[in-house]
């Protein structure tokens, strides 16, 4: 059978009938039997053909201009950052893209899927949804379609990646904490459970384990990746035995929330209270106090995702790459870094 996309004749053939019977099942038409749909409707599922609605457009062109791009929360400024750099790259290129956010379901990031390849999508940029697995881009590495996955890993999935390097970005951040005099730095805000929120504790840790300082499980709080999640961990936080006098955030989001928990508590953020975001959007540089952030740079990172794709588009195969940008420590006032700010002992 050919081993690229799925045909109507690969069907008919697989089910034993006519392509035309095989059309008027597509079209849910009357004129066929119970019996024929079901058995059509069962090789169609099996061999994960997708009928495509755009496809008389698109045969009359070489390929398909459109790109689709999934982002898994669309309301932290962080994707939409991302989707912009993207856009700059996909743009420049004379593609057309389909942006949609999925909100970390995985059923709604199924159905998206399908409904791209529905229209016959160049390739997909992909942030998945928390649980993604290699199973959901099976269908669509099978059919040859290139796929990018951006800030989060899919294990086991034949596609190219591009993160930043968690690890060390979180680690540089809480070696400048230390270096501040803090001595007991918790980790506030994100989803455990992934790789992401994993490689960034797992900086927090060793760096705190290479001052020769403790990391117990009680500092690490994990929340929503946003600012409520951010308010709630440092409200957490405060009500320890022995409370923090800083914290690495997760993320930009769960930082604003966090400044915002610490004023509601009576505490200001960079005089009583370490603050570390990690993404820097371009609200950090404006923020009261300006976020001290690792810098991922969102639109460069959407940048090299769009070109990745584009280079496996414009080779004609899938040759999947797998990327790590590195990422810099941008220091300002939320951290309290230049004061002289008093120090509970851990």
């Amino acid at each position: 059978m050919n081993k690229g996309r799925v045909t109507v004749v690969d069907i008919a053939r697989a089910a034993g009938v006519s392509k035309s019977t095989v059309s008027l099942v597509l079209q849910a038409s009357p004129l066929v039997n119970e019996a024929t749909r079901a058995k059509v409707n069962a090789v169609i599922r099996e061999l994960g053909y997708v009928y495509n609605r755009g496809a008389a457009n698109l045969r009359q062109s070489a390929s398909s201009r459109i790109i689709g791009i999934i982002v898994n929360d669309l309301t932290n400024s962080f994707f939409a950052e991302l989707a912009v750099g993207m856009d700059m790259v996909m743009q420049s290129a004379g593609y057309v893209q389909f942006l949609s956010n999925s909100g970390e379901s995985v059923d709604r990031q199924r159905e998206v899927i399908a409904s791209m390849r529905e229209h016959g999508i160049a390739g997909l940029i992909l942030s998945p949804a928390r649980g993604t697995e290699a199973a959901d881009l099976k269908q669509l590495t099978a059919s040859g379609i290139p796929v990018v996955a951006v800030v989060r890993n899919v294990v086991g999935a034949k596609v190219s990646s591009l993160f930043s390097d968690n690890y060390a970005g979180a680690k540089d951040a809480v070696r400048h904490l230390i270096s501040l005099g803090h001595r007991r730095i918790a980790f506030l805000g994100g989803i455990p459970n992934t790789t992401v929120f994993a490689e960034r504790v797992e900086g927090w840790r060793d760096a705190l384990a290479e001052a020769g300082l403790d990391a117990p499980d009680a500092l690490v709080i994990g929340t929503t990746a946003s600012r409520a999640g951010g308010v709630a961990a440092i409200e957490r936080a405060l009500l320890l035995p022995g409370q923090p006098t800083a914290a690495l955030c997760f993320n930009d989001a769960a930082a604003f929330g966090v400044c915002d928990g610490l004023r509601a508590g009576g505490k200001e953020p960079g005089r009583d209270f370490g603050v570390v975001g990690f993404d820097d959007v371009i609200e950090a540089e404006t923020a009261v106090p300006a976020l001290t952030t690792v810098s991922v740079d969102p639109q460069g990172m959407g940048r090299r995702a769009a070109q990745l794709l584009l280079k496996q588009i414009n080779a004609g195969r899938v040759e999947p790459e797998a990327i790590v940008s590195s990422v810099r420590l941008v220091v300002r006032q939320s951290c309290g870094a230049g004061q002289k700010t008093k120090r509970m002992s851990a």
